[in-house]
């Protein structure tokens, strides 16, 4: 349903009920679970992602990772690997027609995953690398780059010059918070019209990693789901183009990150509790 939508970060331009003839710009979504499961697991989700954008009408990305490569202990799960990972993302856009992106961690895995998915990943910890930055740039695939948690908004403006000096034509950049002492994310709702200021490129809300406390759990990250809905609307009030949601259908069997993720079951209500609001501020 969303191939070859142009751009790939953005909404469909569309009209509001009751013959009015302003257009309105939607939000769009990328989701799915940290680490990349079984096919059944992976195709679960994929497949309620493509059912809720098909009745909501919001353009979906597919996200799994396959590896985690930035783990708190080494004893933590990394995901299916390289080569059959992106075999895994593969069937997911087969089976769904969704678009799929995964994050990359060395510029070698670039260019090998761009012949795979529809876009690429940058992790906030390593939006600085300026040789995974231009081997990610360097591939013409569109970019979602993270900011990291100890940057201003306003320095995306270097990360994403990098990008583009690279030859992305594509960047998005995405807000998941500062650190706010230890273990504490905080997010500053100014950053999506700061960020877009300093870069042109449309600006993305992840909301579940907004709600990582690191290291609250020992050797593994905790998190406060509670507060994605809320967080989420805000940060659309607040001139988020996107929503970023780390979901699965049992957060606490997830290998990954599943005490910070939303049940798969409560992702409509938080979307379109922020469509409502999208709707709202551009009125």
């Amino acid at each position: 349903m969303n191939a070859g939508r142009p751009p790939f970060f953005s909404g469909r331009r569309r009209t509001p009920s009751g013959g009015k003839k302003r257009p309105w710009t939607s939000l769009f979504l990328i989701a799915g679970p940290c680490a990349l499961e079984d096919d059944g697991l992976n195709f679960e989700i994929a497949d309620h992602l493509a059912d809720l954008g098909e009745r909501l009408d919001v353009p979906v990305t597919f996200k799994g990772s396959f590896d985690k490569a930035n783990r708190s202990s080494a004893s933590s799960s990394r995901g299916p690997g390289l080569d059959a990972g992106l075999a895994a993302l593969a069937r997911v856009r087969e089976r769904s027609g969704l678009p799929v992106l995964t994050d990359i961690h060395l510029p070698e895995q670039a260019a090998c995953a761009a012949a795979v998915v529809d876009a690429l990943q940058i992790p906030a910890f390593l939006c600085r690398q300026t040789d995974l930055l231009r081997a990610a740039g360097a591939t013409g695939r569109p970019v979602s780059v993270k900011k990291g948690q100890w940057m201003a908004p306003g320095d995306v403006g270097g990360v994403v010059g990098k990008l583009r000096a690279a030859g992305a034509r594509e960047v998005a950049v995405t807000e998941r918070g500062v650190a706010f002492g230890y273990g504490r994310w905080v997010v500053d709702m100014r950053s999506f019209d700061l960020m877009r200021e300093a870069t042109g490129c449309p600006t993305v809300f992840d909301a579940s990693h907004a709600v990582q406390l690191p290291g609250g759990e020992g050797t593994t990250s905790g998190g406060e789901p509670r507060h994605i809905g809320r967080l989420a609307a805000a940060a659309v009030a607040a001139g988020a183009d996107g929503l970023f949601v780390e979901v699965h259908p049992d957060p606490g069997a997830a290998p990954s990150d599943g005490s910070n993720m939303l049940p798969l079951g409560e992702l409509e209500r938080v979307l379109e509790t922020s469509m409502r609001v999208r709707e709202a501020v551009t009125a």
